[in-house]
């Protein structure tokens, strides 16, 4: 059975078919970024152009070094591009905000909180001026309802599994209600079938809340599974965006279901073809 791909090298104009006719929500315009090292200066990213849409998900992919999490920065505000602009809502991102949710592949949480302190010190940071205690901890606690783990509230993270501390992140992330979801791997530190569980859980969360994510991840599985359009990244130093992969699989996605359909298969095919022959990774 021949599948007909929709593979596309990037544009500055490209939009996914679920978005068609929508303004982005962010916009990544001609984009460079370099550090200074005792050798010179070094280029990570060059001409990054992007734009990405409501409500949809987009992966990043490539070989170590290739920028990805240096371009998940930018966009958090974690860092300020050497070139280019981002834009959030047409407005400049000069730093985080809180619009802008991220989610680490270490989950950060403070030691000495419990779960439902940790999450309850976003709420705080968004909502803690206006809203009263009672509307804060029921945003808590929805939030960790949200993801299975309302009841661990009172466990400290020492307490809990590694995918469990995930789920916390995460909760913590939809917590403040963002309307971008920015993610480094967050299960890249994971088993297989936890980091599948979570995968699923994902893709509930973001059906439920309607946010827009975009997301790091070197598994192309992942990648496929989890996406509206994967964005492949070229080989660093100076990397840009080669090709972008548009996902055209009926949502909600069963793994069970996907992992014998053919256009799943065409899809982690083309990632593939991309990533070891176009992109070949470099020996060590």
């Amino acid at each position: 059975m021949e599948i007909e791909m929709k593979v596309d090298t990037v544009q500055p104009d490209v939009k996914p078919a679920v978005t068609s006719g929508a303004k982005p929500i962010v916009k990544v315009e001609q984009v460079g970024q370099s550090f200074k090292t005792r050798q010179g200066s070094f280029v990570a990213l060059r001409d990054i152009a992007l734009d990405i849409y409501p409500g949809e998900v987009v992966t990043l992919i490539g070989h170590s070094g290739c920028g990805k999490s240096t371009l998940l920065n930018l966009i958090a505000g974690l860092a300020l591009p050497t070139r280019g602009v981002l834009l959030c809502d047409n407005r400049e991102i000069t730093g985080p905000g809180p619009e802008r949710a991220v989610v680490f592949q270490n989950h950060s949480l403070l030691p000495w909180m419990t779960c439902f302190g940790n999450v309850m010190l976003a709420v705080e940071r968004v909502f803690g001026r206006k809203e009263r205690k009672s509307k804060l901890d029921a945003r808590v606690h929805a939030a960790l309802d949200m993801v299975h783990m309302a009841h661990a509230a009172e466990k400290y993270p020492h307490e809990i599994s590694g995918g469990m501390k995930q789920r916390v992140g995460i909760a913590r992330a939809f917590a403040m209600e963002p309307r971008i979801l920015l993610m480094d791997e967050p299960f890249g530190a994971l088993d297989a079938l936890t980091r599948a569980s979570l995968q699923d859980e994902l893709n509930g969360v973001l059906a439920k809340t309607g946010a827009t994510a975009v997301m790091v991840t070197h598994d192309v599985d992942e990648a496929v599974l989890l996406s509206d359009r994967i964005v492949m990244m070229t080989n660093g130093p100076a990397a840009t965006i080669g090709e972008i992969v548009m996902v055209d699989l009926l949502r909600p996605r069963d793994r069970v279901a996907l992992a014998n359909d053919p256009q799943f298969a065409a899809y982690r095919a083309t990632v593939f073809e991309f990533l070891y022959r176009k992109q070949p990774q470099k020996t060590v």
